[in-house]
């Protein structure tokens, strides 16, 4: 991190922690500026920057010299930890996230997984999970990894269906995230610590708090948006009438997320929230992993799998069209390339792009890496 990233890490996280109740304000803030910097170069002069700013938020800004001191203490900490904090300046911050109007200005991050992957999902419900919900979870994320193994699974870290998910994930050899409630000096529940330490090295850890922070009931309501703007979609196992679980799903539908539910018999306590979800058609009936993938349109990547457990060799395949000679000539001069870096380069249309590499894909020529990267098989 050189001194300008640093500069301006310190200074989302100083107007993080000022806009701990002022989230929306805040963003709107960072977003008319340009940088967290910026923000508190003008604290002075906020309206400045944003006139319909409150009265409320223009004094707030007064008290940045404070919580700047505690920012410079955590960057210390984190630094000397293996922690990352991700600012929105940061192209590891997860960007589907980063488009929601209450999206946090910092994260802080322990792990290995993309936050980017082209896939993401998060499987939430109740903290009492049932026999039933526990079958669900491990069928649906054995198929999902049959059927699309890059998926990211993302959840709380919680009791029930969150430590069910994560720990499924991991025996399937998937990479998933936990988002925290707290700072990641601590780990709470105590005795998901083992599963979190396995975590970090096939996944992560993420929170928008600090170090030295607590569980508080409304870090937990908060921590929901994040585990519902980070994914694509949301996965509901067991829901009684209330819960986080329906608040994450709730949040998701706000987010114009896909979100899906699994239905429970009649009566059943714990899938009252699941059956009225369905009910009242705010969330798709949910089966099996194959319904899941179609209704998200990623059944070419259900394919791609399947080809290769059955072992794709280019030599079985005829000479490539004057389109797929085109892309294998972009990458072969640069090689790794975004899907739109690529389509520039190989001067083809990005709605066409999709399908030549995916036939490139099926060919064993090219193979898709994290974040929508393009890579040359030579």
């Amino acid at each position: 991190m050189n001194a300008i990233q640093e500069q301006e890490t310190i200074c989302a996280m100083t107007l993080s922690r000022l806009g701990f109740y002022h989230l929306a304000a805040i963003l709107q803030l960072y977003r008319k500026a340009g940088s967290a910097t910026a923000v508190i170069d003008h604290r002075h002069h906020v309206r400045d920057l944003f006139p319909e700013a409150s009265q409320r938020l223009v004094d707030v800004m007064r008290d940045c010299d404070t919580m700047r001191q505690r920012a410079e203490e955590e960057l210390a900490y984190d630094q000397a930890h293996g922690i990352v904090p991700l600012t929105m300046a940061d192209a590891a911050y997860p960007r589907r996230l980063a488009e929601c109007d209450d999206a946090p200005l910092v994260l802080y991050y322990k792990g290995t997984a993309d936050l980017n992957q082209s896939h993401v999902i998060n499987i939430v419900g109740t903290r009492k999970c049932t026999q039933y919900g526990q079958d669900l979870i491990r069928q649906f994320v054995s198929q999902l990894h049959d059927l699309c193994p890059d998926v990211l699974i993302v959840s709380g870290l919680a009791y029930g269906v969150d430590i069910h998910a994560h720990r499924r994930a991991l025996d399937m050899g998937m990479e998933t995230v936990g988002v925290l409630a707290h700072g990641l000096d601590d780990l709470y529940p105590n005795a998901h610590r083992a599963t979190a330490a396995a975590m970090v090295s096939q996944g992560g850890l993420l929170t928008e708090q600090m170090t030295r922070s607590y569980a508080d009931k409304i870090n937990f309501v908060r921590r929901n948006r994040i585990v519902a703007g980070m994914s694509d979609a949301c996965i509901l196992v067991e829901s009684a009438a209330h819960g986080g679980g329906l608040i994450t799903a709730d949040i998701s539908r706000s987010y114009d997320r896909e979100v899906f539910a699994f239905p429970g018999r009649v009566g059943d306590f714990y899938s009252e929230g699941c059956n009225r979800l369905i009910s009242d058609c705010t969330a798709q009936l949910l089966t099996d992993a194959a319904a899941f993938v179609k209704a998200m349109g990623w059944e070419h990547e259900a394919q791609l799998a399947e080809a290769r457990r059955e072992g794709i060799s280019r030599d079985l395949f005829p000479e490539l069209s004057d389109e797929e000679l085109a892309v294998v000539a972009a990458l072969g001069s640069h090689n790794d390339l975004h899907l739109n870096m690529l389509a520039a380069q190989a001067n083809i249309p990005v709605n066409q792009l999709t399908g030549i590499l995916f036939e490139l894909e099926m060919k064993g020529v090219v193979r898709t890496l994290a974040g929508g990267i393009y890579h040359l098989l030579k």
